[in-house]
């Protein structure tokens, strides 16, 4: 494994970050100011009351027992980012109105949704056509009551009438009656009315305003029907986190119910009390199912209705649901912290991560501890499987499952032992990458039988050999071009070869790249035996790029050497999105990716360095990759990492012992 407490020959300086000269980036995020905690309280706060027509006015009521400051919070609605209110007042009273007009037009079918001065989804209500004409009320409870268009005058500032309407659907009955943001993200809906409710064509969502509705009967366990006096529950596919809520929308779109929580407040779940009717609180263990115990901690929270859509302007959350850790899985804590490369970027995908894999899921007769995972690379030719290295010689093929990627069982359910040529020793498997033949090369920095000695090369697999043990088809040994790391430190000998990423010659001669061995335009032809593209080796010691052409024959053609103007490198992709070569450091270089492009001189240089979204932690995060864009929905794709130490946030936390992240990156 390649910790970053040997990387003290590394300098200290990095790329600056430069803007992606000739691409568009949808969903582009600049970096973000230091935001204030969210106000104690926050989630007590409840949309009231609103209205599409004259002066689109809002009102917010305080369900909780104390004041609650709403400076500096913001509105959104399905068209518009989040923008400043001026409300009646700053600070909404226990049980007291506060109201306001919305800084933009809202219509006839819209959505309104209440945002903290940090970003955080407080609240929010959706409505079909008309309506919000005259208005869109709680009936039954101010702040708790189910949402219907009044037939009476507004009450805006005021309690809202208790026959608002006289009569109210059969749905409003049901209600979010549990959640849990641990495990399996877990809702349930109990029905206190008379008759059963069809919920076939519901849908909810979380608080994360780039997430779209997902429909309750294509959950796990499916579900149509809530039935008089009984419970549905369902695993959230959308994942839950902390400071999170979750929204449940009828088949027209109009908000039924919502809750929200601040951190660990649906851990081990938020229940109403009493079961059914009553306020939100932190349970002591849950109920799913059943009637809620209401044993736990009251914080006054209170369900009501809300949702989530458009892009910008909110924190992300660390979506967990691993399970506890079984035993002889230990995690290790990061090492070699260093600074971020001034002038790089914020993340440009969304800021919501999610746990990506079963908690210690890469424990191996190697590697008992279950860290150690490092390159990952998709294949590009069937971007469902995603291929992982594991320091301690060994390949997994992972595919998703309930949205976790987890080994394939049918290639092997436990990953493939990799050996060098000749079937001897441990390869340090660093690197992963698939060629344009479809087989499979892995980078290694030594031989962990003989940790104090370099042996830095790429091995060529072939993926459909069968047998739990792979031999390489060929092998090429560039360990003589790095003597700096062969002084007899095993710390040095772990310096070498990190990551790996093929480059297809189509993308060097389309964009100019000049051959550093003839000083004239790249002509593949000159090299007949190295294949359809070129091999880029991320040197760990000093962050360059080591390019080369491996050869049927097994010989190689070096290129030189690329600067990433980091001073280390983890990974290597080629992301044929954004058409560039993609240099990634974990936090020996404050977590960062860069982007490199080819210049008009014909070399390839850095063109702008990107962060990790904010709410990832600081560890070893050695592997990363980019999904095909292929993959795209909603101009999204997904983007992957992977925790050499499954360290996470520490002990205790939903991340610990995990290795693979989930996001999204631009298309």
């Amino acid at each position: 494994m390649s910790t970053s407490s040997s990387r003290s020959r590394l300098a200290s300086t990095g790329a600056a970050g430069l803007a992606l000269s000739g691409l568009v980036l949808t969903g582009l995020v600049v970096a973000r100011p230091a935001v204030a905690a969210d106000a104690a309280g926050y989630q007590n706060i409840r949309i009231n009351e609103v209205t599409s027509s004259n002066s689109d006015t809002v009102e917010l009521y305080n369900t909780g027992s104390t004041a609650v400051s709403i400076s500096g919070w913001k509105m959104s609605d399905d068209s518009f980012s989040a923008q400043s209110f001026s409300p009646s007042s700053s600070t909404i009273p226990a049980g007291g109105f506060v109201t306001f007009n919305s800084p933009k037009g809202l219509g006839d079918s819209d959505k309104l949704v209440i945002h903290t001065s940090g970003g955080t989804v407080v609240d929010r209500v959706d409505w079909a056509t008309d309506k919000a004409k005259p208005a869109m009320a709680r009936c039954g409870g101010d702040g708790t009551g189910t949402w219907v268009t009044t037939t009476a005058t507004t009450t805006f500032g005021a309690a809202n009438a208790t026959g608002c309407p006289a009569s109210v659907p059969a749905s409003s009955g049901v209600r979010i009656n549990e959640v849990t943001s641990s495990g399996a993200d877990t809702v349930e809906l109990f029905n206190g009315g008379t008759s059963a409710v069809n919920i076939g064509s519901w849908k909810y969502v979380d608080g994360d305003t780039g997430h779209s509705p997902a429909t309750v009967s294509s959950s796990s366990p499916s579900a149509t029907t809530v039935p008089a006096g009984g419970y549905v529950t369902f695993d959230s596919t959308i994942g839950l986190g902390d400071n999170d809520s979750v929204f449940l929308l009828d088949g027209n779109g109009n908000t039924v119910d919502s809750v929200t929580w601040a951190t660990d407040g649906a851990k081990p779940s938020y229940a109403r009390c009493a079961n059914g009717t009553g306020a939100f609180r932190t349970a002591t263990a849950a109920t799913l199912g059943g009637t809620n115990s209401c044993s736990g901690t009251g914080d006054g929270g209170t369900g009501g209705g809300t949702g989530g859509g458009g892009t910008g302007g909110g924190t992300g959350h660390l979506l967990g649901g691993g399970g506890s850790l079984t035993s002889g899985c230990t995690p290790e804590a990061p090492s070699g912290t260093g600074s971020t490369p001034s002038g790089t970027s914020a993340w440009p995908g969304g800021l919501d991560v999610t746990i990506a894999d079963n908690v210690c899921a890469f424990t191996t007769s190697t590697g008992p501890e279950g860290r150690d995972v490092s390159g990952l690379a998709f294949a590009p030719a069937d971007p469902s499987v995603l291929w992982a290295a594991k320091n301690k010689n060994w390949l997994y093929k992972l595919v998703k499952s309930n949205g976790k990627w987890i080994p394939d069982a049918s290639w092997s359910a436990k990953g493939k032992q990799i050996r060098f040529a000749g079937g001897s020793g441990e390869p340090d498997s660093e690197g992963v990458t698939v060629g344009g033949n479809g087989h499979i090369y892995v980078t290694s920095e030594r031989d962990n039988t003989k940790n104090s000695v370099p042996k830095d090369t790429i091995m060529e697999f072939d993926p459909a050999a069968t047998g739990t043990t792979l031999a390489p088809v060929h092998q090429w040994d560039m360990t003589s071009q790095f003597p700096q790391l062969d002084t007899g430190s095993k710390d040095d000998a772990n310096l070498g070869f990190e990551g790996v990423g093929y480059v297809p010659d189509s993308w060097l001669t389309a964009n100019g790249w000049t051959d550093p061995l003839t000083g004239a335009a790249y002509n593949p032809a000159n090299y007949p035996l190295h294949g359809s593209g070129l091999f880029f080796a991320g040197l760990e010691w000093d962050g360059t790029l080591h390019v080369y052409g491996l050869n049927s024959n097994g010989t190689f053609t070096t290129f030189g050497t690329v600067a990433t103007g980091k001073p280390s490198v983890m990974d290597v992709t080629y992301d044929a999105g954004t058409q560039r070569i993609v240099a990634t450091c974990d936090n020996t270089c404050g977590e960062t990716h860069t982007f490199l492009k080819v210049n008009s001189a014909g070399a390839i240089v850095p063109d702008v360095t990107y962060t990790n979204p904010a709410v990832m932690p600081t560890d070893n995060l050695e592997g990363f990759a980019i999904a095909p864009t292929s993959t795209c929905v909603n101009g999204e794709r997904e983007a992957v990492w992977s925790d050499d130490g499954i360290y996470g946030f520490g002990s205790g936390s939903s991340s610990y012992g995990h290795a693979l992240y989930s996001g999204t990156f631009p298309c």
